[in-house]
């Protein structure tokens, strides 16, 4: 059974937030071995979409991405980011469904806005099948190359 949350970060319980922590050190910090500081500043401004599942009997945290109003991060733009889905639950399309929930929830709250990402480059395609278009060339972002891409207010998914 999947759980679908969204939850501000002053509503998210302590274990919550321990999990998502963790899962997002799991995967950006240890799995691709690229060492930054995680925590950022903007969990604090953003929305959290969190993705429950069980497995063997224990609730797991299959998925996680978080939404930012315009202004947050991108002076026009809303954005999302730390799109992840958990090891022991990937190829199931969480993914896919992570991001085109992410955008139907900007979509809502703000549709006259742009979504600006700083996407890993390697996941371009993907991000292009939501609509986004690259904006400018791949830099390196704490050892992983990434690409500015920005979907135009109302775009396609």
């Amino acid at each position: 059974m999947r759980c679908w949350q969204w939850k501000s970060f002053q509503a998210l319980s302590l274990d919550e937030l321990y999990d998502v922590l963790a899962l997002r050190q799991e995967v950006f910090v240890v799995e691709q071995r690229s060492i930054y500081q995680d925590v950022d500043g903007f969990d604090r401004s953003a929305e959290h979409l969190l993705l429950h599942m069980e497995s063997q009997g224990t609730r797991l945290l299959a998925g996680y991405l978080r939404v930012l109003s315009p202004g947050v991060k991108y002076p026009l733009a809303s954005s999302l980011g730390r799109v992840v889905t958990s090891p022991r639950a990937r190829a199931q399309g969480l993914g896919r469904e992570l991001v085109a929930r992410g955008l139907a929830r900007l979509d809502s709250l703000y549709p006259q806005a742009a979504v600006h990402i700083g996407a890993q480059h390697y996941l371009q395609r993907f991000y292009e099948g939501f609509g986004f278009q690259t904006q400018g060339d791949v830099y390196d972002e704490d050892g992983i190359p990434h690409i500015d891409m920005v979907r135009p207010a109302g775009g396609t998914r």
